[in-house]
């Protein structure tokens, strides 16, 4: 006899613990914040130590492209795996479908290294 009768059931304990997690990781903070605020825990820390220096500054943006090439490569793998796991039962006949899909994300790619190139935006 297998545990779960139907797939359904399986989909039902996993939103069933999902939102039983979500409510715990909602009382969590609650319950151990710091009830009795004092100039001590209200003041700001950065890596245990008082903040020194000005704390507007501008942020650089010389790596979004590192981080646009990053996603990029994550969701072809992703993609690239599904479709290599699934490719004996599909055949050539998907070939088609995953050449688009790779044009696709390669022109983005191709964007996020133009980018990476231009120096003078950062």
């Amino acid at each position: 006899m297998p545990l779960l009768a139907t797939e359904f059931e399986a989909i039902l304990y996993l939103v069933i613990f999902g939102f039983i997690a979500s409510i715990l990781m909602m009382l969590i903070p609650f319950i151990f914040s710091p009830k009795r605020p004092n100039p001590i825990k209200k003041s700001t820390f950065e890596a245990g130590q008082y903040p020194s220096g000005e704390a507007r500054v501008h942020l650089m943006m010389q790596y979004y492209s590192y981080l646009l090439m990053f996603v990029v490569f994550d969701v072809i793998i992703m993609f690239l795996f599904a479709w290599g796991s699934a490719f004996q039962a599909l055949g050539l006949a998907s070939l088609p479908t995953i050449l688009i899909f790779l044009t696709i994300i390669f022109i983005t790619l191709a964007y996020a290294l133009h980018l990476a190139g231009r120096r003078e935006l950062w």
